[in-house]
């Protein structure tokens, strides 16, 4: 070392034994430090023995993982995400249908709600799978390539609405309290010109693929009916096999859902996994066991507190990082709770079970010890261990559902016998 260090601090001239020397010093140094990075990286990347293993039961095409990035639009990414791949199944065709043409048309009417409530109801980035439905049904649709891509309006590559809607609620809020005896048409006119600069200007007309289309004709070119798709439930407070709007704010349209028993939401999604349909579920994602790293167990956290050795009052001073930390470690043993009637009804009633998400489920999966998962989509970009895909156990998704919406062709037949369909 002490040579070393003389040879850089006082240089002398350089013979060919000199350079050789210090070459194959050099050399031996390189090997020592990538020998020592290897040993770490090793080390960092050390497997879970519990990490599930998945063999897949069924798994039907899907497009490509899309990224939200910072905005509440996982309804409007989800959902057309969904029809896109009806499409593929009905088609056999590929395409990218446009996010923010459905979440610029989607505002506008949002924000026309809230007026006409004068306020009393609330405008929010949130939505719900029928949002998208009702906007291709009554304004059309465009591939994406026809609407500025997200994030480019504001110099961003993805969508960023922390600015946008620090803009669009205070303008909507102040036009719905606001203290006329008359307003006029010129606040949609401001409205529109906001979500024109953040979103993009929704297309009159554009060309895809050498041809002309409208928004309207776009979708009629899909090769979907667009009457086919209807969405389920299932709680307490209302009838079995009648239809109601869940009571959630982000399901401001009002559409209605079919109540069925608990045990035909997994029967439905099933069935229409295994016959080649996928599924746009909403739910709750904020549960312990939903994991960051694609993973998500309906946990019972009595068990993995034994299994810890630890207490109640020690569990609730975890934090949720901490609380992950642990569910993934255990992997394939982590003990889980298989959800009932009653205990959806609490946890929906006493605010537990939220409106947090939407994915698409298309898969069904088996881990090493032979408990099912969904496969599911999510718009959070290549995230995870499994690249934007999310392996969800059936208890999860039972328990933390809030609605799903489905083709009405992918339900088993006794079931839409019950419900008239």
């Amino acid at each position: 070392m002490g040579r070393d260090r003389a040879i850089f601090l006082y240089p002398c001239p350089q013979t060919n034994n000199n350079r050789q020397m210090k070459k194959t010093i050099l050399l031996a140094l390189l090997a020592v430090c990538a020998m020592s990075a290897g040993a770490v990286t090793k080390d960092n990347k050390k497997e879970n023995p519990n990490k599930p293993v998945f063999t897949v039961v069924k798994e039907n095409p899907i497009t490509s993982i899309k990224d939200q990035n910072r905005s509440g639009t996982c309804w409007d990414y989800s959902t057309l995400s969904f029809f896109e791949n009806e499409i593929l199944k009905a088609t056999g065709k590929t395409y990218d249908l446009c996010e923010s043409f459905v979440a610029n048309k989607t505002y506008m009417d949002r924000a026309i709600q809230v007026v006409r409530y004068h306020g009393d109801c609330q405008f929010a980035e949130g939505g719900s799978a029928y949002d998208p439905l009702y906007c291709i049904q009554h304004y059309g649709i465009c591939p994406e390539s026809a609407m500025p891509f997200p994030g480019s309006l504001y110099g961003d590559s993805l969508n960023n609405f922390n600015e946008f809607f620090k803009v669009l609620t205070p303008y909507v809020q102040a036009i719905a309290k606001s203290n006329s005896k008359k307003l006029t048409p010129a606040w949609k006119n401001g409205l529109q010109g906001i979500l024109d600069a953040y979103l993009g200007k929704c297309p009159d007309s554009f060309v895809y693929q050498g041809k002309t289309y409208t928004p309207k004709t776009f979708a009629a070119s899909l090769g979907l009916d667009w009457n086919n798709y209807i969405t389920f439930t299932s709680y307490t407070h209302h009838p079995f096999w009648t239809r109601f709007a869940v009571e959630v704010q982000d399901n401001w349209r009002f559409p209605l859902s079919w109540n069925v028993p608990i045990d035909d939401l997994a029967k439905i999604i099933d069935n229409a996994i295994m016959n080649g349909y996928t599924v746009a579920w909403g739910g709750d994602v904020s549960e312990d066991g939903f994991t960051r790293d694609g993973l998500a167990y309906m946990c019972d956290t009595k068990k993995i507190q034994s299994l810890e050795g630890s207490d109640m009052a020690r569990w609730l001073k975890l934090s949720k990082a901490e609380k992950k930390n642990i569910v993934d470690s255990l992997g394939v043993n982590v003990p889980e709770i298989t959800p009932t009637q009653k205990q959806r009804q609490e946890r929906f009633d006493n605010w537990e079970l939220t409106d947090d998400h939407g994915m698409v489920i298309f898969g069904i999966a088996k881990d090493q010890k032979g408990k099912e998962y969904y496969m599911v989509k999510n718009s959070w970009g290549e995230t995870g261990d499994y690249k934007g895909i999310w392996y969800m156990t059936k208890n999860f998704i039972v328990a933390n559902t809030m609605d799903f919406m489905v083709n009405k062709n992918a339900v088993p037949k006794d079931i839409r016998k019950k419900c008239g369909i």
